[in-house]
């Protein structure tokens, strides 16, 4: 695999996973110090994970080109590793599938870093172990990814810190915290959801009340209004941009579930890349929706059984429903809502 330089990327956090289940939940206290593994081509990124494992008191078990990870020995991964992936062919998919597979039987975990090129490839590989998926990331938006799984060990398996250390910590986490209060925000429901919810968004399956209130008897299901409707209200998001700051609008979480929806009355499949253009974010911010969208039950992820290199998302049909609801509601006879 040829190596590609990455492009400085604009944004600043990492993503939700998007497999089925993490692989670290059986990370006990074992009294030793965590230990990674770093696998990637270009030998000054190799350098620089280095000095960014070491900086955080990690032990670096392997390190080497990605075609080592193939023949690595379990105990070599470590309980984290670093993968570097911009380009995909047949070898490094059937690589990254087995890398999938023995994360989640060994109970390590994934940081993956990738293009927008071989995004598609690689989500489609990797559906076990809920990697954290990274494209074309800056350093920063490693070490915060880095920070984000070392977080799920148990402390007495991390060194001590130094005072600088817990100062730059500390800071570090203030602002993640106010990026993810952002994020909440413009989810579903503002600020009301608990902190303590495992997503940001809190969703309840479309009809439940209305089946509560009608003794459990099954509300007659909405239809959705027909794709051109979708479509011209997508277009009228967009040319608002035309205008004025594109940021004063962000709002991914809509834009994907009106292009999902879109998409389902045009009888249409729907790649990760494609969902990710649509949401009007950068890609590490919309893969970050996407999972949180996954955990809520609004999308599915969906194989194509035909072809390994491809996946696809699609709308749950509690989402499906509540889409039919919210447009039921906004009574399509008024100026169309945007």
């Amino acid at each position: 695999m040829a190596a590609t330089d990455f492009a400085q990327s604009d944004f600043s956090y990492g993503k939700a996973g998007l497999g089925k289940g993490a692989g670290s939940a059986g990370h006990g206290d074992t009294g030793q110090s965590v230990s990674i593994s770093i696998y990637a081509n270009r030998g000054h990124l190799r350098a620089s994970l280095r000095e960014d494992a070491a900086a955080a008191g990690l032990t670096v078990s392997a390190a080497g080109p990605l075609r080592d990870v193939v023949d690595a020995p379990m105990r070599a991964l470590g309980d984290v590793v670093l993968l570097d992936c911009p380009q995909v062919d047949g070898q490094t998919m059937a690589a990254l599938s087995e890398l999938d597979q023995r994360a989640v039987s060994g109970g390590c975990r994934l940081i993956v870093s990738t293009t927008v090129d071989a995004l598609d490839a690689v989500f489609a590989c990797m559906d076990q172990s809920a990697p954290i998926l990274l494209v074309d990331p800056n350093r920063a938006e490693r070490v915060l990814a880095l920070g984000r799984v070392l977080s799920e060990f148990p402390q007495g398996r991390l060194r001590e810190l130094s005072e600088n250390d817990r100062l730059m910590l500390l800071r570090l986490t203030e602002q993640v915290s106010q990026i993810a209060g952002r994020i909440d925000r413009l989810a579903p429901g503002g600020t009301s959801a608990p902190a303590s919810a495992a997503s940001a968004f809190s969703f309840e399956p479309a009809g439940s009340q209305a089946r509560s209130a009608h003794s459990g008897r099954e509300p007659a299901r909405l239809a959705l209004p027909d794709a051109q409707t979708v479509r011209q209200i997508i277009r009228m998001r967009q040319l608002r941009g035309r205008f004025l700051d594109e940021e004063l609008f962000a709002d991914p979480a809509w834009d994907m579930l009106l292009d999902l929806t879109a998409a389902r009355l045009e009888r249409k499949r729907v790649s990760v890349t494609s969902l990710c253009i649509a949401s009007g974010v950068p890609p590490t911010t919309a893969l970050r929706w996407i999972g949180q969208m996954v955990e809520a039950g609004l999308f599915v992820r969906v194989c194509d059984d035909s072809d390994r290199r491809r996946a696809f998302i699609e709308l749950t049909e509690p989402a499906v429903d509540a889409m039919a609801r919210y447009f039921s509601e906004v009574s399509l006879t008024a100026p169309v809502p945007v």
